[in-house]
């Protein structure tokens, strides 16, 4: 009788379910001895797989290559509805809700249903008055983290918003919104009166 190949045996395991590796630590089992020596660096903590960039270790190669888009900036994982890209396939997913109009978030306070889980965290601060990221320099306090980065424009003088007819630089959006009223003619608001 011939022996079947030492890739086929391996395979095997897919569709028997047999599981002979098991971890010593947690008693989980697994079907390949490489799956199993993987799951042990949760336990052990070792990282082989290292960033030539920054330095972090991975315990994954996976996990290095979906690090290494930060600095690479490559973005696989397009959205066939409006062409955004992103690296990671999980974000991809949550991105394609908003399409869908998919909303499985909701809040337990007001019932308000978000597409994305972040969108709710960030909702959840209206209701517990959460302001997590405060100024170093003032002190003021701030729910969301781009509302402290505009914020501290104010302290450094920078003026990133700037008008493409005339160049004018504001620190804040909302102020370069409305000196654009001045090139556009538009008249937003009325006297209730006359």
């Amino acid at each position: 009788m011939v022996e079947a190949p030492p890739n086929l045996t391996r395979h095997m395991v897919i569709h028997t379910g047999e599981k002979p590796f098991t971890c010593v630590t947690c008693g989980k089992g697994f079907g390949y001895k490489l799956a199993l020596t993987q799951h042990m660096r949760i336990h052990t903590g070792e990282k082989p797989f290292s960033c030539v960039t920054c330095g972090k270790g991975f315990g994954y190669k996976l996990a290095l290559t979906q690090h290494m888009r930060i600095h690479t900036g490559e973005k696989p994982f397009s959205c066939v509805t409006c062409g955004k890209s992103f690296g990671y396939k999980s974000a991809l997913t949550q991105h394609m809700k908003i399409h869908t109009g998919e909303k499985s978030f909701s809040c337990v306070t007001c019932g308000k249903s978000f597409s994305q889980k972040p969108h709710l965290t960030r909702h959840m601060m209206i209701h517990t008055g959460e302001k997590p990221f405060s100024c170093v320099t003032c002190g003021k306090s701030f729910g969301y983290k781009p509302a402290l980065t505009q914020h501290m424009m104010i302290h450094t003088g920078e003026k990133s918003f700037s008008c493409v007819n005339c160049g004018k630089s504001f620190s804040q959006k909302p102020h370069l919104t409305q000196h654009m009223m001045i090139h556009t003619g538009e008249k937003p608001f009325s006297c209730v009166t006359c």
